[in-house]
Formats: structure tokens, sequence, C-alpha cells
């Protein structure tokens, strides 16, 4: 079945202390965000691509990502202030092609992951169709607390996927309510409670580039993947 891939660049490289949108930050010779895209548009069954990005901001993706999309068109719309409202923008260009049944399950994903890989990508979404929804998890370290140790902590990551009718219906209600969720699962949480919401075992080198040190990192991690594509990082 079809499935869309959102991928959200609409952030800023205020932490990660650049003077531009950190997604357009070179990792291994290639913007950050041409990582996300490029495995998104790898994947078989994936036939929309929407890319978000910040207002003023549009030629400067375009222009990162034109040499590594090829003949493929990708939808690029403007984001919000909030990370919910550059979902809602997202939803809303692709709300046609959910009422039309084009597409199955949409994927929203943070272009400051480059190194979520296929793999992850294809678990979540099927994991979606199966459930009606999924989202990455990592083990956290322990939390303490006044009382002791917290346990069974996790990390919730992206690509998070669920069934494009069920998200499209609860972002519609957020809509109509003012609901601002901090996540996609969020706004399926309070707005699609009967949605079931599966966990896909992931881990933390699909980290999010957020300080400086951060890149270094990917940088590393992806030069291991490259020379041992069989290995598990």
């Amino acid at each position: 079945m079809p499935a869309a891939v959102v991928v959200l660049a609409a952030g800023s490289g205020t932490r990660v202390g650049a003077e531009v949108n950190k997604v357009l930050l070179p990792l291994a010779g290639v913007p950050v965000l041409a990582h996300s895209v490029r495995t998104a548009l790898g994947l078989a069954d994936v036939v929309r691509l929407v890319v978000v990005v910040r207002a003023g901001e549009q030629d400067a993706v375009a222009e990162a990502l034109a040499a590594h999309l090829g003949d493929v068109e990708v939808l690029m719309v403007e984001g919000g202030e909030t990370r919910h409202d550059s979902e809602w923008a997202a939803l809303r260009v692709l709300r046609e092609d959910v009422e039309r049944g084009v597409v199955d399950v949409v994927a929203i994903h943070d272009g400051a992951r480059p190194l979520a890989s296929s793999g992850l990508f294809e678990a979540v979404l099927e994991a979606a169709r199966t459930h009606g929804g999924a989202i990455p998890v990592v083990p956290a370290p322990t939390l303490l607390g006044p009382d002791g140790a917290v346990r069974g902590v996790a990390g919730v990551q992206t690509p998070q996927a669920f069934r494009a009718p069920a998200l499209l219906a609860a972002y519609e209600r957020a809509e109509a309510d003012g609901f601002r969720g901090t996540d996609t699962a969020a706004c399926l949480q309070h707005h699609a409670a009967d949605v079931a919401v599966a966990a896909v075992a992931s881990g933390p080198v699909n980290l999010k580039v957020t300080w400086p040190h951060d890149l270094g990192l990917a940088e590393r991690l992806l030069a291991q993947r490259l020379e041992h594509p069989d290995v598990v990082v």
C-alpha cells in the first residue's frame, strides 16, 4: 500500500551554534536534511514526500536538496510557529490524497534525525498499518526521583507513523479546539485515543542533531555504517 512521508525542517540552528537552519548544515558532505529525504525516497511504497520549511527558507532548502532528488517530485510547504502547526500544514497538503485513498499511512519525521534507517521507516510504516500507529522507542537512562529510581523509562523518536484517515481526523479536531501537541503521538492520544500505537524498537544511533558535538558524532556513526553496512552500530 502507498505511504506518505512528512519531513519537518522548520527548526533553527540556535542550540547547535549555527547561523543557519541546522538541517542545512553539511554532514559527510551532504546537507543534514538530505539524508532523511534520500532515505524516505528510497522506500518502495512512498508515493508522497512533503518537506516542511520555515518561512523565507524555501529557496535555501530547494537548493540544498536539488542535487539529491533526481526526477522525484517533493512537495514543499511553509511551516508554522509550533511543531504541531507545521504537521498540520503538511497534512492539509495531503488531505485530498488521504480522502481519495491515495495514501494509507503517513510517517512524520524530524529532518534533524539524519541517521534514521530505511529499516526503521519500514518497521514503523508496517506497524502503523497493522495496529493504527507506531512510534520508535529507545531505553532512556534511569531517572532518580525523591523516592528513589523510576524505572521503565523510554525515549520516543521519529519517524512516527499512523493510518492516514485517523491522523487527519485527529488534527482536524485539534484545529477545531485549539489543541497543540508536542509531537504527532500526543495529538493522536488526545483526539484519537482509540487508535492503538505500537512501540517499535530503535536505538541511540537515531540521534537528533541538537548540540554542536552532535554533528561530529553523527558523521562518525555514518562513516561506520557505510564501512560496515551489515553491522548494527
